[in-house]
């Protein structure tokens, strides 16, 4: 077929009904759901809990272990039994880990065959190239996983074993060992953790847990193979993670404390010292662990501003922490400068960035940006609170954080239901949703370029 100038061309293509209703995006979003009712249906029963959980209640904390949110509408410690307790830390290691990592472990546990189509999931969900032997990487993610949470226990079980006794104390380092690996922050504590907020065994034992953890597996997977080689042979992700990582948390740290240090509600009662180790947690637990050692309700406005944007960018990719990720707010941010300088190719460490993933990168902002703004004007529709309130929540929820400044505890059941509805999208990715929307076309059009004028 000849090209008409000014006219678009067409090019048919077949569709598989089958690859239409099955896409990746529908696997894992139903995989997800397939996880979270059953294990909301298992909240409910008397076994798990105190007095007894309404089913949207159940919905809500179930949710927010497996998209390791940690936002909580009852009282963690004292509403589940422990057999409550164990689900919650169940459901938090299949959060952390990814349902297809879980499946895929499963499935060699039982010597069974995984799939080609399973292959490519666990690794579109881990990051990993095509060739990767995918048993592999699965058995080495396992290990790494266990051998953080082992060590995280053993520390934090030298402050809580004195204080509680074997049982009690074990079994809370172990508890807490979990969340924070896999960023979820759920606590045992009523105050979460405020009443150690100068205590730096604990302090910095589970800050290393959920840094760690927000790492990513490709990083850590990546710094193994290579870590006899030295930096230059690592991935470009690789290396912007580990540069980006200490530059976000020291520049959260030393914005935090300017900001409060004055605050006799937040670090202003503290020493110096502990001002600094308050400073560093809050800095790195917004960034998707959930854990708080000062009350951040009672943070000032500019304090709250800077925790909100560190939310947003939330951890590195194919880790168990959410936001847009440090890798996407890195493009973004290259892609802006690169334009500014009227630079043609976005280039970081003598590599060029593909178009396509500096696309995805602008395609994963403006499309969490829409789902804050909807989730926001729904939630000012249902909630009487402040807008910082909701703002808040709604960021956090969304980059699966859990930190609040006190509205989920007044949440309605509308209110409840929205917040469900943004931790799913914020844990699976907002991309993932967007593309089980959009409808595959069975044809192409290619279409001439022309101008639009912007700015």
């Amino acid at each position: 077929m000849s090209f008409i100038p000014n006219r678009a061309m067409y090019v048919p293509i077949k569709t598989d009904k089958r690859n239409k209703r099955w896409s990746e995006p529908k696997i894992i979003i139903f995989s997800f759901l397939a996880i979270l009712i059953p294990g909301a249906i298992l909240l409910t029963l008397p076994v798990f809990s105190v007095s007894g959980l309404s089913f949207v209640d159940a919905l809500f904390t179930a949710t927010s272990a497996i998209s390791v949110t940690g936002l909580g509408v009852v009282d963690t410690g004292t509403h589940f039994t422990t057999s409550g307790k164990v689900l919650l830390m169940i459901l938090m290691q299949i959060g952390g880990l990814g349902q297809m990592t879980l499946s895929a472990v499963l499935l060699y546990m039982f010597g069974l065959r995984v799939s080609l189509r399973q292959q490519s999931l666990t690794k579109e969900q881990l990051g990993q190239e095509k060739f990767t032997n995918i048993r592999l990487l699965v058995k080495h993610i396992i290990i790494f996983v266990i051998v953080c949470e082992l060590i995280g226990t053993f520390f934090l079980s030298l402050r809580w074993v004195p204080m509680m006794g074997w049982d009690k104390g074990l079994f809370t380092a172990v508890f807490h060992s979990i969340s924070a690996f896999n960023n979820a922050g759920f606590s045992l504590f009523s105050d979460n953790l405020t009443q150690y907020v100068d205590d730096p065994l604990v302090i910095i034992t589970i800050a290393m847990l959920f840094i760690l953890g927000g790492l990513g597996f490709t990083v850590i997977s990546d710094l193994q193979r290579n870590s006899h080689r030295g930096f230059h042979f690592l991935s470009l992700h690789s290396k912007i993670m580990i540069i980006a990582t200490p530059i976000l948390l020291l520049v959260g740290t030393i914005m935090i404390w300017l900001l409060e240090h004055d605050n006799m509600q937040t670090l202003g009662s503290l020493n110096t010292s502990g001002q600094w180790l308050a400073a560093f947690f809050q800095s790195a637990t917004v960034r998707t662990a959930g854990f708080n050692s000062v009350n951040i309700g009672a943070f000032t406005e500019p304090g709250l501003l800077v925790l909100m944007l560190l939310m947003l960018i939330g951890a590195g990719s194919t880790s168990t922490g959410g936001g847009i990720k440090v890798s996407t707010f890195v493009v973004a941010i290259l892609a802006t400068w690169s334009f500014l300088k009227q630079r043609d190719r976005v280039v970081l460490f003598k590599r060029t960035i593909s178009n396509q993933t500096v696309t995805k990168s602008l395609a994963i902002i403006v499309v969490s940006g829409i789902v804050l703004l909807i989730a926001m004007f729904a939630l000012m529709l249902t909630e009487k609170a402040p807008f910082y309130e909701v703002m808040f929540e709604t960021i956090s929820a969304f980059a699966t954080v859990g930190v609040t400044a006190g509205l989920s505890a007044t949440l309605s059941e509308p209110g409840k239901y929205i917040i469900i509805v943004v931790m799913i999208i914020g844990r699976l990715g907002p991309l993932t949703l967007a593309y089980m929307l959009a409808r595959p076309k069975p044809t192409l059009l290619s279409y001439p370029e022309d101008n639009v004028a912007a700015g």
